[in-house]
C-alpha cells in the first residue's frame, strides 16, 4: 500500500472511531443535561472524558496500530485535554451562557444552542486531536504493534 493510501485508510478510521467516540459523548451528554439535569459545561466535561477514554484505546490498537507505552502515550493524549479541556469547557459555559464555576446562568435562554455548541466543539476536537495523536502522541510508534506486524 502506497504512502498515501495509508494515510488515508488511517484518516477514515479514526473518523470511524471518532463517530462513534461522538456517539458515546452525545449521549452520555443527553443522559447528564436532560435527564439529570447538570449544568452544560458539566455535561460536557463528563462525556468528554468518557469518549477520549473510548477514542484513544480504539485508535491506538487499530488505527495507529501502536506498541507506543500505554502510560506514555496516555501522558500526552491528556496533556491535549489539559489544553483543550478548560477551554472548550469555558466555551461552552460563554456560549450556553451559564457559569461554570456559580451553575447560574441563563441556561433556559442559552446564548447559542447547546447542542450547536457540542457539534461545533466536537470538530474542533475531531481534527485538533487526530493531528496530535498522528503527529505527537504516536510519532514513531505507527504501525508497530502485533496486528500491523502480521
Amino acid at each position: 500500500m502506497t504512502e498515501k493510501k495509508k494515510n488515508l485508510w488511517q484518516a477514515a478510521k479514526f473518523t470511524l472511531f471518532s463517530v462513534s467516540a461522538g456517539i458515546i459523548q452525545i449521549g452520555t451528554y443527553v443522559l447528564f443535561y436532560e435527564v439529570f439535569h447538570w449544568a452544560p459545561w458539566l455535561s460536557y466535561l463528563v462525556s468528554l472524558i468518557l469518549s477520549v477514554l473510548w477514542n484513544y484505546t480504539l485508535n491506538r490498537k487499530y488505527t495507529f496500530r501502536s506498541d507506543a507505552p500505554v502510560g506514555r502515550s496516555m501522558a500526552l493524549v491528556a496533556l491535549f485535554y489539559v489544553i483543550f479541556t478548560p477551554l472548550s469547557t469555558w466555551w461552552t459555559a460563554a456560549l450556553t451562557g451559564e457559569n461554570p464555576f456559580t451553575g447560574t446562568g441563563a441556561a433556559e435562554k442559552p446564548l447559542v444552542n447547546n447542542y450547536i455548541v457540542q457539534a461545533g466543539t466536537m470538530l474542533i476536537n475531531f481534527v485538533t486531536e487526530f493531528l496530535w495523536q498522528r503527529f505527537v502522541v504516536f510519532r514513531g510508534h505507527i504501525d508497530t504493534n502485533e496486528k500491523a506486524k502480521r
